[in-house]
């Protein structure tokens, strides 16, 4: 399904990935509210496969305003490494398949710079939520120093290399200068930095820094793009869709 999975050589794009991190907005009624509105987006995006992060506590009226027979997928902003324990605070793999969600972030860059997220935890939390039957998202992503002192080959190497290779796992890149900034990498630094990224991972790579629908078609053509980690533009139903929009017309191109 996915473009690249195991054949980095491979030029056609099969499907692309657009994931929206609600962060810490959103309780449970906006939640249904929200993926009410767009449970049948699928159906007009095809070849795009529509993903949602609420916070824990609005997952189950995200997946209360789907329904059973969307093909929209919730994914939780984080998982726990262990399957149960004296962990306050956490959740773990089971709980989130329970309740039904279908994969997690991990690494996110706030998680990394605010509350302590390690490249060994971002590995624990990957390899834990896969064995349980989660499809991750593993995001990895330089600095602006790191950038500007010419590291950011360095610190995505380092960052990539603690990432399990799966067929279930995807990266996504996220220059941490670029998140809720309204920077960008731009098309051509996208498209570099997802290829040396690729050099090093066979999963398909997501963009991940102020995509929104103005930026959405030249980050998203290029060959090594497989799709979008959507933040703040991923806040507005009406937002959100215009990029899955242009998604779609990507793939059809």
């Amino acid at each position: 399904m996915w473009r690249g999975l195991g054949r980095p050589e491979s030029p056609k794009i099969a499907a692309v990935l657009i994931a929206g991190n609600w962060k810490m907005f959103k309780g449970a009624h906006e939640a249904r509210s929200f993926t009410t509105r767009i449970r049948n987006l699928p159906v007009r995006t095809p070849g795009v496969d529509v993903v949602v992060c609420p916070a824990f506590a609005a997952l189950q009226g995200a997946l209360e305003g789907l329904g059973s027979d969307s093909a929209v997928r919730v994914y939780a902003q984080s998982v726990h490494w262990e399957i149960e324990g004296a962990y306050t605070g956490e959740v773990s793999a089971p709980m989130l398949l329970e309740l039904g969600a279908s994969g997690a972030i991990v690494g996110h860059s706030e998680r990394r710079q605010l509350f302590g997220e390690t490249d060994d935890t971002v590995r624990r939390r990957a390899e834990c939520a896969l064995e349980a039957g989660l499809a991750v998202i593993a995001c990895v992503g330089e600095t602006e120093t790191e950038r500007e002192a010419g590291k950011t080959e360095g610190v995505l190497a380092r960052q990539v290399s603690f990432v399990p290779a799966h067929e279930h796992l995807v990266l996504a890149y996220e220059p941490v200068w670029a998140i809720g900034t309204g920077k960008t990498a731009g098309p051509d630094v996208a498209q570099e930095t997802h290829a040396y990224i690729r050099s090093l991972h066979p999963a398909p790579i997501l963009y991940g820094g102020s995509v929104k629908p103005e930026n959405a078609a030249a980050l998203l053509a290029q060959p090594d793009v497989d799709g979008a980690l959507v933040g703040g533009a991923s806040l507005d139903p009406a937002s959100f869709e215009a990029v899955c929009l242009v998604a779609a017309e990507i793939v059809a191109a």
